[in-house]
């Protein structure tokens, strides 16, 4: 990916407005069919094979690293599949000893698209087949990086029970999305999203537009939702920030770090000194530390 491409998956995914910033991030119907595993490598790390479920008619590909349960569940920021977690994956594997599940979303990867506007819903009712297909629905740890983390935050109030804890990677939380960060992230992403919309028709060129289409009003809806004030969660937030050109914008992400994990007694927050908004590719041992206490914790 150019980093042309991953900075507009930034900025579409996790509201960046740093356009001259070379910084990458680059309800639920579960049904019951399975595929049996296939024999290609697992380009996530996993041990090799991968498995599809098929949600709502597309199917989805994910891979599973056995081990002792609960599971950890790595899920990737925007325009990222499971490939992002090659290297952290077999570690975080070999220090935990547990099963590590990691998949592609719809659109990305090996799994298949869907078309029209990028729902939360969706990703959340995919996810739930993945950990369903998996055997893996109760007291998951959730490692969720950028756009994952909005995910994770409507997964775990509509999922009560299947989560135990999570560790959120510099993600994307409620507390940005005041209505004066969307407007500006929606006046800075006009000219690009034109700009995609006018390029050859591509697996990532719609995925960034289907997340475009209604980005104003689902993270107005987004700025209400909350964490259950019950469920354990680490917030690691990167020390630049994914606005490495923006100081306004990069204060108001680290505030919704630091407000989400002080809102409730059972949340921390670490700061990843020396990386980039890619926590888990500059600072894999900081990712590796949280998930390992958070297993702890909820083990």
């Amino acid at each position: 990916m150019t980093s042309r491409s991953r900075r507009a998956v930034l900025l579409l995914a996790t509201a960046a407005l740093a356009l001259g910033s070379a910084a990458a991030c680059g309800t639920s119907r579960v049904p019951g069919a399975v595929g049996s595993p296939g024999s290609a490598a697992g380009s996530d790390g996993s041990d090799g094979s991968a498995r599809t479920v098929v949600n709502n008619g597309h199917r989805l590909v994910f891979h599973v690293t056995p081990g002792r349960l609960p599971a950890v569940v790595l899920d990737a920021g925007g325009g990222q599949d499971s490939s992002y977690w090659k290297d952290l994956a077999p570690a975080l594997a070999k220090d935990t000893g547990a099963e590590i599940i990691t998949y592609d979303r719809a659109g990305l990867g090996a799994s298949e698209e869907v078309a029209g506007p990028w729902r939360v819903d969706d990703a959340v009712s995919d996810l739930a087949a993945v950990l369903t297909a998996a055997g893996a629905t109760s007291h998951v740890v959730l490692a969720s990086h950028s756009e994952a983390g909005e995910i994770a935050t409507y997964f775990v109030r509509s999922h009560p029970g299947w989560v135990g804890g999570a560790v959120l990677i510099d993600a994307s939380l409620p507390d940005f999305y005041t209505d004066g960060e969307i407007d500006r992230v929606v006046a800075a992403n006009k000219d690009q999203v034109a700009a995609l919309a006018s390029q050859p028709s591509t697996p990532q060129t719609r995925q960034l537009l289907s997340v475009a289409q209604d980005y104003a009003a689902m993270h107005r809806a987004y700025h209400q939702a909350s964490w259950p004030q019950d469920l354990p969660a680490t917030v690691i937030a990167s020390a630049r920030t994914p606005f490495e050109t923006s100081p306004q914008d990069a204060q108001l992400w680290r505030d919704a770090q630091a407000a989400f994990a002080h809102a409730a007694p059972d949340r921390d927050l670490v700061v990843a000194d020396n990386s980039s908004h890619d926590v888990p590719l500059d600072r894999p041992d900081v990712v590796i530390r949280s998930v390992h206490a958070m297993l702890a914790r909820t083990g």
